[in-house]
C-alpha cells in the first residue's frame, strides 16, 4: 500500500501545484493554446504548403467570417475535388505529388510516381512479424512503433538532405496503408477469432483501392473513390494544426524523420484532434435510437437543447462535428464530402439515415446559435460526415484515426521538408512565463 499511497499523495499535490488562474493569461498577455483573444491562431511560422481560410481581417483589426477555403500549394481544394469527381478518377497520388514537389504532375510524372508508391508499399518481413507480436494493441500505437522501426532498415536514417528526405517521405506515404491494413487484420484475428488474411499490394491499384483490397478484398468502385476523396481532403490542413505543428517542432531540432513522424502520430491520436469522427458516429447512433421521428424538427431541437444543457447523451454539453478552430461559415471539406456521401448512401440503400444526418446538421447549427447567441458563428466540420461515410464503406472504428494519419502523412512530410530546407531556420522554442513566487529552500530535517 505504500506505493499506492505515495502515488495518491503526489497526485493530490498536483491538483494544487498545477492550478493556474485563467485570468493570469490575460494579465500577462499570454496566448493560451497559441490563440489570440479573437480566436485566431498566433502566427508562429511561414509556409508555402497549405492555407486554411475561415475569416478575413478588416482594417479596424476585427475578424469577418467568410465561407471556408482550403488551398494546397495555392490550388483551391474545391477545384481539385470537383475535377476528380467529374472525371471519376483517383486523386490522392496527384495531391501527394503536388504537396511534396510544389507543382501538379503531368500524365507521365503521375504514372511514374504511382509506380514508385507501389514499389515501396511492401513491408520488411521483420516489421510484419512485429505487427503480429503487437496484436491487440491500439492501431495508432502499432503504426507509431512500425514507423520508428523503419529507422533500423534505413541506410541513411539521420540524413536530412533534400534527396534523402524525399525518399523517406515517399516510403512513409507508401507504407502507411500496408501497416494499417495488416495491423487491423491481425487485430480482428486475435480479438474476434476471424481468419487471418495478409494480402500483398496490387500494382494495378491506387492507394485507396489497395488499402481496401488489403483490408477486406471486396469493395465497390464508389467505395474506393469515396475513400480516395477522404484521403485528399485530409492530406493537409496548414502548419498550425496540432500534429503538423508537432512534426515541425520536432523537425526543427534536426531529429530523424521517423522520430518526428512518430511524434505527429502521437499528437493525432488524441481525442481532441484525430478521434472526433468516432464521437460523431457514437452520437449519431444515440440520436437514431432516441429520436422517435427522424423528420420531427421540434423533437430534434428539443433533444439538442437538452444535450447543450448537459442533460442527455454523455452530458458534456457538446454536439460533436459542430464547430472548428478556423472555419466559421462553412468547412469546405464537409461540403465536398457530402456530395459523394449522398451518392454512396444511395448505393448502400441508406438514404433515410443520410437525410436524418443532414437534418441533424441543420438543426444542430440552429440550436447552437440559439443556445450560445448569434455572436459566435459555427459550421459543421468534416467529422460530421466522415464517420458515417467510413461506416457505409464498411470500415471499422478501430481504423478511423489511423486512416486520418494515412492521409495526413502527406502534409506532415511536406512540412518537414520545408522546415529543414528553410534557409533561415531556427529551432522552435516558445516561452512560458512562470507565475510562482520565489521559494526559500528548507533543509529536510526542518520540514
Amino acid at each position: 500500500m505504500k506505493k499506492e499511497y505515495l502515488i495518491y499523495k503526489l497526485s493530490e499535490s498536483v491538483k494544487t501545484t498545477s492550478r493556474i488562474d485563467k485570468d493570469l493569461f490575460v494579465k500577462y498577455n499570454v496566448k493560451r493554446g497559441l490563440r489570440n483573444e479573437d480566436g485566431s491562431g498566433v502566427l508562429v511560422g511561414l509556409t508555402q504548403i497549405g492555407n486554411v481560410v475561415g475569416y478575413e481581417r478588416l482594417d479596424n483589426g476585427t475578424l469577418k467570417a467568410i465561407p471556408g477555403k482550403l488551398f494546397y500549394r495555392g490550388y483551391d481544394v474545391e477545384e481539385i475535388v470537383h475535377h476528380l469527381l467529374k472525371e471519376k478518377r483517383f486523386g490522392f497520388e496527384e495531391v501527394a505529388y503536388l504537396m511534396l514537389s510544389g507543382k501538379l504532375p503531368d500524365k507521365d510524372e503521375l504514372g511514374n510516381f504511382s509506380e514508385l508508391i507501389y514499389d515501396n508499399m511492401a513491408l520488411e518481413q521483420k516489421t510484419k512479424m512485429n505487427i503480429i507480436d503487437l496484436e491487440g494493441q491500439n492501431i495508432m500505437n502499432i503504426l507509431s512503433r512500425s514507423v520508428l522501426e523503419m529507422y533500423n532498415f534505413d541506410p541513411n536514417p539521420d540524413d536530412t538532405s533534400p534527396d534523402n528526405l524525399m525518399r523517406q517521405s515517399i516510403e512513409l506515404i507508401s507504407k502507411f496503408p500496408t501497416i494499417i491494413a495488416y495491423a487491423y487484420n491481425i487485430f480482428r484475428h486475435s480479438t474476434h477469432g476471424l481468419s487471418l488474411h495478409i494480402r500483398h499490394p496490387n500494382e494495378n491499384l491506387s492507394i485507396a483501392e489497395n488499402f481496401l483490397y488489403m483490408l477486406k478484398s471486396k469493395y465497390s468502385q464508389l467505395d474506393a473513390r469515396t475513400l480516395d476523396l477522404l484521403l485528399v481532403l485530409q492530406a493537409e490542413h496548414g502548419g498550425g494544426n496540432n500534429s503538423t505543428f508537432t512534426v515541425r517542432v520536432t523537425s526543427s531540432t534536426g531529429t530523424d524523420t521517423y522520430s518526428s513522424i512518430a511524434a505527429g502520430i502521437g499528437s493525432l491520436k488524441g481525442p481532441l484532434h484525430g478521434g472526433a469522427n468516432i464521437q460523431v458516429v457514437d452520437m449519431f447512433n444515440h440520436l437514431k435510437e432516441n429520436i422517435t421521428d427522424w423528420t420531427n424538427i421540434e423533437e430534434i431541437d428539443s433533444y439538442f437543447m437538452r444535450m447543450l444543457n448537459k442533460e442527455v447523451y454523455n452530458c458534456t454539453g457538446l454536439i460533436y462535428g459542430i464547430g472548428h478552430a478556423v472555419y466559421t461559415i462553412s468547412d469546405p471539406r464537409a461540403l465536398l464530402l457530402k456530395e459523394i456521401a449522398r451518392e454512396l448512401a444511395k448505393e448502400k440503400n441508406r438514404q433515410e439515415e443520410f437525410a436524418f444526418l443532414e437534418l441533424l446538421e441543420e438543426r444542430a447549427l440552429k440550436c447552437f446559435v440559439d443556445f450560445k447567441g448569434d455572436k459566435k458563428k459555427v459550421s459543421s466540420n468534416i467529422d460530421f460526415y466522415s464517420g458515417f461515410v467510413y461506416e457505409m464503406i464498411g470500415l471499422p472504428q478501430e481504423i478511423y484515426t489511423p486512416l486520418f494519419a494515412m492521409a495526413r502523412i502527406v502534409g506532415w512530410t511536406a512540412h518537414r521538408i520545408e522546415e529543414l530546407n528553410f534557409k533561415s531556420k531556427r529551432i522552435i522554442r516558445p516561452a512560458y512565463r512562470n507565475v510562482l513566487e520565489e521559494q526559500k529552500y528548507i533543509p529536510v530535517k526542518n520540514r
